[in-house]
């Protein structure tokens, strides 16, 4: 009941990081179906242009050994490893090239629908893996009787589609035994191509279903609460709170740190209560004058009170105040275009320092 309702609560799409840390710990979306389709083809391409001529030729040497066979001296064990051995070679030529196709066709189809990565969690021993409990619990889960469904399914489908392909196998089994070994063989072959691609087309459509069905259930698992969200953007940005008050600390630093600056300005510009700049012209130091403070209300006062409290002339000037304000920044040289304005209020500067 708890875990229902847990499922009901996911309503968000996963998130980024979410289905990056699933990757990452090997949970990925896997048919099991499409190895399987993956294997059927690798079959049906090896019978179709490998099998044939090496069937014959492993046909040819068994019966020309069943020929001699009055001719083998098995009177000792190397003798019959002999034997073995040599009816294992013949064999094993006709069985491998299979062999080899489905071990290519298993990695082929697993690797086309995740890139193959190693991880570790997944090696990792879990005693969950070995509990009869939890065993139990995944037989008899909603997934557990998906899968049988599935399998079921699987099998009904295939093997209904298999009969109306083999419809009239007997009739031509029986028709097969009144024509010659090669014919007969011919049939066969016909017979087992024919069923193979049935069944080839069955599982085309059982795994491309189960293809989206498993990428469908994947995200539907990953799915997240809205408190899962919302706790993961403050893992990820911050708690806004903590950030808020981060913020407001370094704006204070940075306020006491303009104030400071202040006595030591060259002049400021004001408007005449709500703006104030304060530059800073040292012509051994500075290029150009440099914003060394500025602010608006309570700040523009804080200002024009320092500057008056330090001796730091202060010029009202409303027009190039609420210009200055707009497209100056603090620590910086100020624009070309106040150069002239602001080169006369520093000449006035110089003037009075010289008379007094």
């Amino acid at each position: 009941m708890a875990d229902d309702q847990d499922k009901d609560s996911k309503t968000e799409e996963a998130s980024e990081k979410k289905i990056k840390d699933s990757l990452d710990k090997g949970k990925t979306p896997f048919s099991k179906e499409t190895p399987i389709l993956f294997s059927l083809l690798a079959t049906m391409f090896v019978m179709t242009f490998f099998m044939s001529e090496r069937i014959v030729a492993a046909g040819q040497q068994l019966a020309s050994m069943m020929d001699q066979s009055v001719n083998y001296d098995l009177s000792n064990s190397g003798d019959i490893y002999w034997l073995v051995q040599r009816v294992i070679f013949v064999t094993g030529a006709v069985t491998l090239p299979l062999f080899a196709a489905l071990i290519v066709a298993g990695i082929t189809g697993s690797a086309a629908q995740n890139p193959p990565v190693p991880v570790a969690e997944r090696i990792k021993p879990q005693l969950s893996r070995i509990s009869l409990v939890k065993g139990w619990q995944r037989i008899f889960s909603a997934k557990g009787l998906v899968e049988f469904a599935k399998s079921m399914g699987k099998i009904i489908f295939a093997a209904v589609l298999a009969g109306l392909v083999l419809h009239d196998l007997v009739p031509r089994m029986i028709e097969g035994l009144y024509t010659e070994a090669p014919t007969f063989l011919a049939s066969v072959k016909g017979l087992l191509l024919k069923l193979m691609g049935a069944i080839i087309f069955a599982m085309v459509l059982i795994a491309g279903a189960d293809f989206m069905w498993t990428r469908y259930q994947w995200k539907v698992d990953l799915r997240m609460t809205r408190q899962e969200v919302k706790d993961e953007v403050k893992q990820s940005q911050g708690d806004p709170l903590m950030k808020a008050r981060l913020r407001s600390t370094a704006q204070d630093r940075a306020r006491r740190r303009m104030m400071n600056a202040v006595p030591g300005a060259t002049l400021v510009i004001a408007n005449p209560t709500h703006l104030s700049i304060a530059l800073r012209y040292d012509p051994g130091r500075d290029a150009a004058p440099v914003v060394v403070a500025k602010g608006r209300d309570l700040i523009a006062l804080r200002i024009r009170e320092l500057a008056e409290k330090n001796g730091v002339p202060v010029f009202q000037n409303v027009e190039l105040a609420r210009a200055m304000y707009k497209n100056v920044s603090i620590d910086q040289i100020i624009p070309t275009e106040f150069f002239k304005a602001v080169a006369e209020l520093v000449s006035i500067v110089r003037r009075r320092a010289e008379k007094s």
